[in-house]
């Protein structure tokens, strides 16, 4: 009997390899990752941004209010509606200053503020009080209680000289308080107080409120409230 030769060798080699790829073909590891696939996100590449609102615009600035476009502000001056006195009105801001007097011997210092509709009631000493309305700006027209007796009036706007004017100062040991109505035309109104007793005032240089009482000389200046 012959011994197998060489080709029998290499034929049993041949088919252990076959057996060996069947193998390998049908055990292989599973679940290789292919390379090309992309990776399952653990967490999404792109994180969720919240939206960003545009800037806001600025916001307008409050509207001024409607019942009022400007405080009022200037000087008024007129006559009693008998013709026995003078009252002029200085504004500011919406307060008023007002001075009634007769050029002899009644006065009176009123204050107090303008309303929205233009209204407006002041006090003065003694239980004084006056009445009144603005009017476009133009004028005052009211009624004024002094002394006990009731004057209507109406005062128009004044452009200076014409105004109101005060002036305080200690006159040869007195003490010294004038008042004055410059009314459109230059016509002057007014009383001095000497240590509380009234009488005319001496006129004023309205350019520079210069006046003299008893021989000296102060500055009567204009009226704010």
């Amino acid at each position: 009997m012959k011994r197998p030769g060489p080709l029998l060798t290499l034929l049993a080699g041949l088919v252990f390899g076959v057996l060996l790829l069947v193998l390998n073909a049908t055990t292989g590891p599973k679940g290789t990752s292919n390379p090309y696939r992309p990776a399952s996100p653990g967490v999404s590449v792109s994180a969720t941004v919240p939206a960003v609102s545009a800037s806001p615009s600025a916001s307008p600035p409050p509207s001024a209010s409607p019942s009022r476009t400007a405080a009022p502000s200037g000087a008024y001056a007129g006559r009693t509606d008998d013709g026995t006195s003078a009252i002029a009105f200085s504004l500011r801001d919406g307060k008023v200053v007002a001075y009634f007097c007769d050029g002899h011997a009644k006065e009176s210092w009123l204050k107090g503020d303008v309303a929205d509709d233009g209204s407006m009631r002041l006090t003065g000493g003694d239980g004084d009080e006056l009445d009144g309305t603005l009017r476009d700006h133009r004028l005052i027209h009211g009624s004024a209680d002094v002394g006990g007796q009731r004057y209507g009036f109406t005062a128009d706007r004044a452009v200076r000289p014409s105004g109101l004017y005060r002036a305080t100062a200690t006159v040869r040991g007195a003490k010294v308080d004038g008042g004055w109505i410059v009314l459109p035309g230059g016509k002057q109104v007014g009383v001095v107080e000497r240590d509380g007793t009234p009488a005319a005032a001496p006129s004023i240089d309205p350019e520079t409120g210069a006046v003299t009482v008893d021989g000296q000389k102060i500055t009567a200046r204009p009226v704010t409230p």
